[in-house]
């Protein structure tokens, strides 16, 4: 029965992932990128955001007026803007979801406190956990009285709770975090359009530069080499998904300022830029 299930657990271990092969899982380090997940998010969700909303709003008012000036001043209000905005709300965010942390820790830590009937059934309860996970009851008695006899706290709040003591969330890093990668994101299309007094070079300049950064945001990184190839399967969507889905939305936000723009008819050359604006639009989703 042992060797049934133990040649079990090596076949399951042998299936390919996501479509790999063994034999290119064993060249790749064993290495972990599940703790970088709450910087990595803030990051990308910045990013894609400062991208998607400045190089919209600066062809939403290209779109409406051919001035340089008005042009690039409503990028730079765009970035300022959307990078102190992400900022505060990661914050805000983050905050809310450390204090609930900490205060299921206290809960925790207060139930300790309250005698040895109630450390008794806590332990009853963590034993019970293991046990859950496969462990036979006499065994994880054991292992719960010696995690305890430890740290009871960090026993508990790691596998009742979910909590990792040393890796509570930390709000200003996430917060420093979008607002950076919103700032790097917003730079790109900012930066192409800021010096190009001709108002259809700059347009197309403008989305020239956010289509490839939007491929190289969501595809690149999923590229030849392992490492990043790891990293995109650990997003959980092939490149082909990511351009897609990101194209899609970005030829929306696009198309929806545009043509606003275009109904309102700022200036008597509107209609044209307007008309540019909502060709490259569409063919986004044929990139």
């Amino acid at each position: 029965m042992a060797t049934t299930v133990r040649g079990d657990v090596e076949s399951s271990l042998q299936q390919p992932l996501n479509g790999r092969s063994q034999a290119e899982n064993d060249d790749d380090e064993h290495v972990h990128y599940s703790h970088r997940a709450p910087w990595l998010r803030a990051f990308v969700l910045g990013a894609n955001d400062g991208l998607v909303s400045v190089a919209s709003l600066m062809l939403g008012v290209g779109a409406g007026s051919p001035d340089l000036r008005t042009m690039r001043l409503s990028g730079v209000a765009g970035l300022v803007a959307g990078a102190l905005s992400m900022a505060c709300g990661e914050y805000i965010s983050v905050s809310s979801q450390k204090d609930a942390e900490e205060a299921d820790i206290d809960k925790e830590r207060q139930e300790q406190l309250k005698g040895p009937e109630a450390r008794q059934r806590e332990l009853e309860e963590l034993a019970g956990i293991y046990v859950e996970r496969g462990l036979t009851a006499e065994l994880a008695h054991q292992v719960a009285e010696q995690l305890t006899a430890t740290d009871v706290l960090r026993a508990h709040a790691r596998d009742e709770l979910g909590i990792d003591l040393d890796e509570l969330a930390n709000p200003l890093q996430a917060s420093l975090t979008s607002a950076l990668a919103f700032s790097l994101g917003a730079g790109m299309p900012l930066a192409a359009g800021s010096f190009i007094p001709d108002a259809q070079t700059r347009i197309m300049a403008v989305a020239a530069a956010t289509t490839v950064a939007l491929l190289g945001l969501w595809g690149g990184w999923r590229g030849p080499g392992r490492r990043q190839h790891r990293q995109g399967r650990a997003a959980g969507a092939a490149w082909r998904m990511g351009g897609d889905g990101c194209n899609l939305w970005h030829r929306l936000c696009i198309q929806c300022r545009a043509g606003l723009a275009r109904q309102l008819r700022w200036t008597p050359g509107a209609c044209a830029l307007c008309n540019d604006v909502l060709r490259w639009g569409g063919s986004l989703a044929t990139c």
